[in-house]
């Protein structure tokens, strides 16, 4: 079945601003993975003094979404401070989009938390924030699973209820993910989607995620 995109989507997809690289850049992330299927980088120049976004491009390495939500995610944040940018939430790229298919809503996800890496890369660089390593706590674990949305119904799974179980033993972690017995066919897609986002922490030695059905049994 053909999915429904907005005609500003549909724009931003066929014509896309800010695409390429900056030379100069003093800030660059990548977001995504060739496992999920979809990738995008950002490079950016961000006035050191004013902290303001002066300029920022995107390349795309994905789906239709994968694009317009990078282009006009570029367009969201160009000259504006980054601190302003660090409050967007992962939903906003859709919305100015005028919405995407459930199944698309990571394609958001993705687009702004690729900007914000490349803030909090510069960041470091310049001493603003420190480069300490993070403490795995629940709550750290629940606000990565936040980013994580359910192709089903594009809501993210600590929202969604899907997450049953997290037991963490030092680095290791351990979740449970619950899924209704006719939601199968997501299941491997969220696991790795789930993985990706964990293994981001890079500081853990283990990550074991189980998903099973409502029923009880594992998937």
């Amino acid at each position: 079945m053909a999915l429904k995109y907005t005609e500003k989507t549909i724009d931003h997809f066929t014509k896309p601003r800010n695409l390429g690289t900056i030379s100069d850049a003093n800030a660059e992330a990548t977001e995504g993975s060739p496992a999920c299927g979809d990738m995008v980088n950002y490079t950016l120049k961000i006035n050191p003094e004013t902290l303001i976004i002066e300029d920022i491009k995107f390349r795309s390495y994905g789906c239709a979404s994968n694009i317009a939500t990078a282009s006009i995610a570029t367009e969201m944040v160009l000259g504006k401070h980054i601190d302003e940018v660090k409050k967007m939430g992962t939903s906003e790229a859709a919305n100015e989009l005028g919405g995407l298919p459930p199944v698309k809503m990571h394609c958001s996800v993705l687009a702004i938390n690729g900007i914000k890496a490349a803030i909090r890369e510069f960041e470091k660089k310049i001493g603003r924030i420190l480069d300490e390593k993070r403490i795995i706590t629940e709550k750290a674990l629940l606000n990565i699973l936040r980013d994580v949305i359910h192709p089903k119904n594009g809501v993210n799974l600590v929202d969604n209820e899907n997450i049953q179980r997290i037991r963490i033993d030092g680095q290791d972690i351990f979740i449970i993910i619950t899924l209704e017995p006719d939601e199968e066919i997501y299941a491997s897609n969220i696991h790795d989607e789930v993985m990706e986002h964990l293994e981001s922490m890079k500081c853990t030695h283990e990550i074991m995620v189980k998903i099973e059905s409502k029923t009880g049994n594992f998937i």
